[in-house]
Order: structure tokens, then C-alpha cells, then sequence
């Protein structure tokens, strides 16, 4: 019985691609007897894709994702550390990452920093997209919208305060901040 290095259908991790071994039935033998390997790309989504063709930027490498799934409700919470956020249900948050993928059932309310966003359900509140926001057409967006690149399919729709451009204004009470002087007389 020949037995391969990827004991049991162990993943492995190589230069960004995923091995995966599955054993075939040999003729005459059981499971195990021969195994073939199978190559997969890393999965990135169509806008991450486009944004990184257009921006001539190489695709970013897929980390740390969180799914919130159908009928799972998320409230109340700071979601940090997330390198793409997968919204099917309800999520209520403020956040900072880089991808924000809004199913068409999905819903997110609250404050959220992105590199890019590809929304097909719902967002309500404060989004700041410092490369691409497409809204597809089955996407409503309301509230305070700050964007970099901005696609709409027919359908999608986009309302509140609008504005193009990410530069964020510096704090209050800063240190980087210029000091203010009044003319008088």
C-alpha cells in the first residue's frame, strides 16, 4: 500500500495555494492505493479583482475572513483584524478593514472603513471606501458615504451625504494639527 506525504487529506499551504489530496480507489485495491493532487488559486472576489486591475496593485492575498450566514444576527460589537467581512444576515458594528462583501440578503448598519465594498444587500450609516464602492442592483446604500471609486449598476441605489474623496480631517486636539491663529483688529 503506497502511502502518500499528505496523510488523512491534510491541507497544505504553498506559496498562497491550497493542496489538496484525494484519494482514488485503485483498480482491484481500497481507498488509498493511489492519490492525486489537485491545485486551487486563492479566491478573490470580482471587485477585488477589478479594483486590483485598475489600480495596478496586486490582488490582496485572502486572510482573515468572517461570514456572518442567513438568519445570524451580530450586534453591538467592534470587528477588528478582519481582512474581509462576508455579510448574509444582520450585522450592527463599526469596523475597519479591507473587503466588505453584502449579500443580497444581508444587511449591515453602523460605521465602517473599507478598501473596497461590493454591496448587493443593504448598508445604513457611516461608510468610508478608501478604493471602490460598487453597488450592485439590487444594493440600497444610506447615510454618510465618503468614496474613493464609485460604480452603481442599474437598480442600485445610493442615498445621504455624498462625497468623493477619503482624506479623513484630522482629530481634534491633534498634535499634527496647525494651530489656528486669529487675526485681530
Amino acid at each position: 500500500m503506497a502511502i502518500s506525504a499528505n496523510f488523512f487529506n491534510k491541507r497544505e499551504t504553498e506559496a498562497g495555494t491550497a493542496r489538496h489530496v484525494v484519494p482514488l480507489p485503485a483498480q482491484g485495491a481500497g481507498y488509498g492505493a493511489a492519490t492525486t493532487t489537485t491545485t486551487q488559486p486563492p479566491v478573490t472576489s470580482p471587485a477585488v479583482a477589478a479594483a486590483s486591475a485598475t489600480t495596478g496593485a496586486p490582488a490582496p492575498v485572502v486572510g482573515s475572513k468572517l461570514i456572518v450566514g442567513p438568519n445570524i444576527k451580530l450586534k453591538g460589537v467592534e470587528i477588528t483584524d478582519c481582512d474581509t467581512l462576508v455579510v448574509e444576515g444582520l450585522v450592527e458594528a463599526t469596523m475597519d478593514s479591507r473587503v466588505m462583501e453584502i449579500a443580497e440578503q444581508g444587511a449591515f448598519k453602523g460605521s465602517a472603513e473599507i478598501d473596497i465594498a461590493e454591496i448587493h444587500g443593504q448598508f445604513d450609516g457611516n461608510l468610508t471606501v478608501r478604493q471602490k464602492l460598487v453597488i450592485y442592483a439590487t444594493g440600497k446604500v444610506t447615510g454618510k458615504i465618503c468614496y474613493g471609486k464609485l460604480v452603481i449598476e442599474e437598480g442600485g441605489q445610493l442615498t445621504g451625504d455624498i462625497q468623493f474623496g477619503t482624506a479623513r480631517s484630522p482629530r481634534v486636539g491633534s498634535a499634527d494639527k496647525p494651530a489656528l491663529a486669529v487675526a485681530g483688529r
